[in-house]
């Protein structure tokens, strides 16, 4: 059966403006056209776009689903199964509230109301958590739910506007030490998991509530980043020579946002075991390297050169969500791409 674009966006919910951008910059052309020069497609054109509707829903460009779909066929199966796994996460997370709300409903029903405020800030707590995290997530993450934990954090906090009040920069030993302390308990405190830690930090970009309740505002984080950034650095110096330390020193936490989105992206690669050899991980590989790049430089010998201190360093891994078996894995991607570089 063929369809014309229009009952193609009608039976897809896309529009047909999009339908035609698609078509524009090839990512999805129609398998033929009429003697009048519409479109038609037919059902292997279901498969692509199914592809790239998927793609597009977990967040990738459609310049990076488009170099995904150019290498050899992405598993449709396992699309699926990750488009069925974040619909569970979604029913569970509506399933959590829903009984959140019926036991609020049955302490009103008898009479039970606690005090306005506490109420409030309760009832935000949970929906902003649900928009978040799911259920098993959230008992992965004990500074939100453990209150032994979080007094943890609060004197964390404290000890870190202290130190920022008191005028030390990022540069200050103190301020570098308290901020490796700071990842390295988001590591433990995430299960070392970074998609989490991921999502935490837009938490806390997006909920002004978050920000408030734990103090941590916006001048505390990039005070934190800087003083971690500064603490890497430092830990490069020893291996680089004047030039390759200038380098670093301009360009090292200039892209540094971009990481946690990458990590995760990679941790559930692996999780999923999708191989190093899939398209998907080839683009991630190849992200991985530009950010390596904007601050290591394209020169090979000084690249090797970072990666020396990373085997003789431990200290650089501290905080960093990245283990072994990630690199390890990423290797393996790498060496494929770049393989595929000089035919470029």
């Amino acid at each position: 059966m063929l369809l014309k674009i229009g009952e193609l966006a009608k039976m897809t919910g896309l529009s047909i403006r999009t339908l035609h951008h698609y078509d524009s910059i090839g990512l999805l052309s129609p398998s033929a056209r009429t003697q009048a020069g519409y479109r038609l497609y037919q059902h292997s054109d279901m498969d692509r776009l199914h592809r790239i509707m998927a793609l597009r829903k977990f967040g990738l460009s459609l310049a990076d689903i488009a170099n995904a779909l150019a290498g050899p066929a992405l598993p449709l199966h396992s699309i699926v199964a990750q488009q069925i796994a974040m619909l569970e996460r979604q029913i569970a997370q509506a399933s959590t509230l829903r009984e959140r709300l019926r036991s609020l409903q049955a302490q009103l029903a008898q009479g039970q109301a606690p005090e306005l405020a506490e109420w409030l800030t309760t009832m935000e707590l949970m929906t902003m958590y649900d928009k978040y995290f799911s259920p098993e997530e959230l008992q992965q993450l004990p500074l939100l739910t453990d209150s032994a934990v979080e007094q943890e954090w609060k004197a964390l906090v404290a000890r870190v506007r202290a130190v920022k009040e008191a005028g030390a920069g990022p540069g200050d030993a103190q301020a570098q030490a308290l901020a490796t302390e700071w990842m390295v308990k988001l590591v433990r405190d995430t299960g070392a998991h970074p998609g989490l830690f991921a999502r935490l930090n837009s938490m806390h970009e997006q909920e002004p509530s978050m920000q408030a309740t734990t103090s941590v505002d916006a001048d505390v984080m990039q005070f934190i980043i800087a003083a971690f950034n500064a603490s890497r650095i430092a830990l490069y110096r020893p291996f680089l020579d004047k030039q390759e330390y200038a380098y670093l020193l301009a360009n090292y936490g200039r892209r540094s946002g971009e990481w946690p989105a990458l990590i995760a992206a990679v941790r559930a690669a692996m999780d999923a075991r999708t191989p190093p050899t899939d398209p998907a991980v080839l683009q991630l590989a190849r992200q991985w390297l530009e950010l390596f790049r904007s601050y290591a430089g394209t020169n090979p010998a000084t690249q090797l050169k970072f990666r020396q201190a990373h085997q003789q360093e431990p200290r650089l891994m501290e905080g960093s969500f990245v283990d072994g078996a990630m690199l390890q894995y990423l290797g393996a991607a790498m060496a494929v791409v770049a393989q595929e570089r000089p035919a470029k």
